[in-house]
């Protein structure tokens, strides 16, 4: 902030009614709650830093916001997908993770509660480039015009909606369920809870979907599944597996959580799960489909869960 005075007052202000926003914008975008909270500090430092002519251009100021999050997300998004490339494992996004009891004071309760941040949706939107990203969440989810989103990514409007065109056709192929309500997902993995704690395959694999897919990021930095393991049978075999060779898991002995706004369970560091201490904990998230589990995402690269709620 360049000053205490009222114009600088005034501003912050203004800037404050629209940070949840801009977080999920940022969010949705780069996958990282650092990246995301960097984008938007970021956003602030600029428009603090404009001229009283250049601020009074300003008609829209969210919008001006919106857009200025996003072209400071393009650059992080392309460096994220270098990175992706020496990457040990699979890639998740960073988990938002809130409890159940909160309330609307967590200043993340109202980015998880957009459809759009659930966990299965952001693994659809990291298979797609930096510029078919960018146009579909910023077109599609926040209404910004095809000629912003152009100017954001340095390309003509034309190319810009052929960028959305092709990213809604990636999320179309995928597919992601919608969000089950939360009393469904309460139901479906209390059920699968137990099924797995009594070892019977069957039970287990009755309440998995045909397609149902385990994805474990670990980034190099703690033991977990290297590759994506799908099928009903080989994700309940897994899951069972690991049971008997460690007397519990992750997800039967962990705190139940939010994670993306959507049901999940949370594993403390240094819980000594697996008979070693875990140097960051665990996340793990479900995706529900037809009253059964989808999609099973868990998250253990230290790296990624520095922002845990302790």
């Amino acid at each position: 902030m360049r000053g205490v005075d009222g114009r600088d007052q005034e501003l912050a202000r203004a800037f404050g009614t629209h940070r949840a926003h801009l977080v999920g914008v940022a969010y949705r975008l780069t996958g990282s709650r650092a990246d995301a909270e960097d984008a938007v500090q970021d956003a602030w430092l600029r428009l603090s830093r404009l001229g009283d002519a250049e601020l009074a251009e300003v008609r829209d100021l969210r919008g001006w916001l919106t857009t200025t999050v996003g072209r400071l997300c393009v650059d992080r998004l392309r460096s994220a997908q270098r990175r992706r490339e020496r990457y040990v494992g699979q890639w998740l996004p960073e988990p938002l993770v809130t409890t159940l009891e909160g309330g609307e004071d967590d200043p993340l309760a109202s980015v998880v509660r957009a459809d759009g941040v659930r966990m299965a949706a952001m693994v659809v939107l990291d298979e797609l480039t930096p510029e078919q990203r960018v146009a579909v969440v910023l077109h599609d989810a926040f209404g910004v015009p095809f000629d912003e989103v152009a100017a954001t990514l340095g390309c003509a409007p034309a190319t810009a909606r052929q960028h959305a065109v092709r990213g809604r056709r990636t999320m179309a192929a995928a597919d992601p369920p919608p969000r089950a309500a939360l009393v469904e997902q309460r139901e479906v993995l209390d059920r699968f809870l137990v099924a797995l704690r009594s070892g019977d395959v069957v039970a287990v694999t009755s309440l998995l979907h045909p397609d149902v897919r385990f994805i474990s990021d670990g980034g190099g930095r703690a033991r977990t599944a290297l590759r994506v393991v799908v099928g009903a049978e080989k994700v309940a075999r897994l899951f069972l597996g690991l049971l008997r060779r460690h007397g519990t898991l992750p997800v039967t002995a962990g705190r139940a959580v939010l994670v993306n706004g959507d049901l999940g369970m949370m594993l403390a560091a240094g819980s000594g799960w697996g008979g070693r201490d875990e140097p960051g904990g665990r996340v793990t998230s479900f995706a529900i489909r037809d009253g059964l589990v989808l999609g099973v995402y868990e998250v253990v690269n230290p790296e990624k869960l520095v922002a845990l709620p302790r």
